[in-house]
C-alpha cells in the first residue's frame, strides 16, 4: 500500500504546478538582452574570424550562446553570475578534455562522464552554469580542431570566451537604469 502511494506521488510530480506561464518582460529588457547578446557573441565571432581561424583555432563554441541567454537575458540569475559563468566553463572544459583524453576509444563513455562529472564538480564548487555541461560535451564530440587543442581548449576558448562575455555583460547590463550586473562576484 505504501509503495503504491509513493508511485502515485511520483507520477503526480510530472503534472507540474499551476504557476502559469512566465511573465512578459518589458520591451526595454528585450532591447538590452538583444544588445548584450549581439555585442558579446559578435565580439567572439569577430575575434575568432580575425585572429584565430587562420590558425585553425576555434574561438566561438555553441555553449556560449546559452551563456549569452543567461548573462544578457537573465542577468540576475544565480547561474549568470561571474563566478558561475567563468568557473562553470573553465571547470567543465577541464573535465571534458580529461574525459576525452582518458576515454576516447569509448566516445559514448567520454561524453556521458564529461557532462555528469562537470555537473558534479560545478555543484561542489558552487559554479553551476548550465552551458558548462555543453562545454564539457563539446570537448568530447567537437571537431578535430577542438580535440586537437587538448588542454589549450580550457584556456581558449573555454575561459577567454566567457571572460569577454563577462566584460560585455558588465558594460551593457549596467547601462540600463533597471539592471545591475553582477549581483555577486563570488
Amino acid at each position: 500500500m505504501k509503495i503504491e502511494t509513493g508511485w502515485r506521488d511520483y507520477w503526480r510530480k510530472w503534472r507540474g504546478t499551476t504557476a502559469g506561464t512566465p511573465p512578459r518582460v518589458h520591451s526595454d529588457e528585450v532591447f538590452w538582452s538583444w544588445l548584450g547578446a549581439a555585442l558579446g557573441i559578435g565580439l567572439l565571432a569577430w575575434l575568432g574570424a580575425r585572429w584565430f581561424s587562420a590558425h585553425d583555432l576555434p574561438f566561438l563554441i555553441g555553449s556560449f550562446g546559452a551563456s549569452a541567454v543567461l548573462v544578457y537575458g537573465a542577468p540576475r540569475s544565480p547561474l549568470a553570475q561571474p563566478r558561475n559563468l567563468v568557473g562553470g566553463h573553465l571547470l567543465s572544459a577541464l573535465v571534458g578534455v580529461l574525459c576525452w583524453q582518458l576515454f576516447a576509444p569509448w566516445p559514448w563513455l567520454a561524453q556521458a562522464l564529461a557532462v555528469s562529472l562537470a555537473i558534479a564538480l560545478m555543484h561542489l564548487t558552487r559554479t553551476l552554469h548550465p552551458p558548462g555541461g555543453a562545454t564539457a560535451l563539446i570537448a568530447t564530440l567537437g571537431s578535430p580542431e577542438i580535440q586537437a587543442l587538448g588542454f589549450w581548449y580550457v584556456l581558449m576558448p573555454a575561459t577567454l570566451g566567457p571572460l569577454l562575455l563577462l566584460l560585455v555583460g558588465l558594460v551593457v547590463n549596467n547601462l540600463a537604469k533597471t539592471r545591475r550586473y553582477p549581483e555577486v562576484w563570488f
